[in-house]
């Protein structure tokens, strides 16, 4: 029987593109438009006022995390569908460290979530003082943060594998492939530095530019071209 694999395998990769834009788009606005707005480090005072000023703001944070994470999950599963002809084991590999990682993060929202909840406490925890309620709701939003590194360390682990797939499977350019490889190690060497070696984490810092890039060039390409060729995806599928 004769089937045209570059149709679909080109919608896969186009829906993950929008997906994957879509993840940048939550990801980045959540983190720089929203928290950045509303936490302060290091003074939990001021951080429990801007909660309290903007609670819209503070669940908007939430919900663009939430969807962020609902596309994670969509884009695990094209991606295991479109790395499959190349490798099953090592697509099934990549899947599962990208839903360790979306695992992580939905469980890590309930963090967020609790200093909402703590400062609007009232009558529930009146056997804490003001400033003390300001500082569990800052710890849990550190808690947050921490468990944000926690799970791009998965995350590190399915790019790797993901970078290997790209290379190998000829649907796009190699370039892509060695970023994504550089991306999965920097958040690998992000996630041991801010566990193990935090003093070391302003230099590390910068090397997130490299990830940034390189996902939204890979995020561009899915949305624009898809798959390169039909040829490389039939001759993978055909194996």
């Amino acid at each position: 029987m004769n089937v045209n694999f570059e149709i679909p395998f080109r919608l896969y990769a186009r829906v993950a593109g929008f997906l994957y834009l879509i993840i940048i788009i939550c990801g980045i606005g959540s983190e720089v438009f929203i928290r950045s707005n509303l936490v302060v480090s290091g003074d939990a005072t001021i951080t429990a006022a801007n909660i309290l000023a903007s609670p819209a703001l503070f669940r908007l944070g939430f919900a663009a995390d939430l969807v962020m994470l609902l596309c994670d999950v969509a884009i695990a599963v094209l991606f295991y569908v479109l790395f499959k002809p190349v490798s099953s084991t090592l697509a099934l590999m990549a899947a599962m460290f990208r839903l360790t990682q979306a695992a992580i993060l939905g469980g890590n929202l309930l963090n967020y979530y609790a200093a909402s909840l703590i400062l609007n406490a009232g009558g529930a925890l009146e056997g804490l003082s003001g400033v003390h309620l300001n500082q569990l709701a800052s710890l849990f939003l550190q808690l947050h943060s921490l468990g944000y590194d926690l799970g791009l360390f998965f995350f590190g682990i399915s790019c790797l594998i993901l970078g290997y797939l790209v290379v190998r499977s000829g649907y796009f350019p190699p370039l892509l492939g060695y970023g994504l490889t550089a991306a999965g190690v920097v958040y690998l060497i992000g996630g041991f530095v801010r566990f193990v070696l935090p003093e070391w984490v302003d230099m590390v810092t910068p090397w997130y530019a490299v990830p940034l890039l390189t996902e939204l060039m890979f995020c561009l390409y899915l949305l624009v071209i898809g798959v390169r060729t039909e040829h490389s995806v039939r001759s993978h599928a055909n194996r």
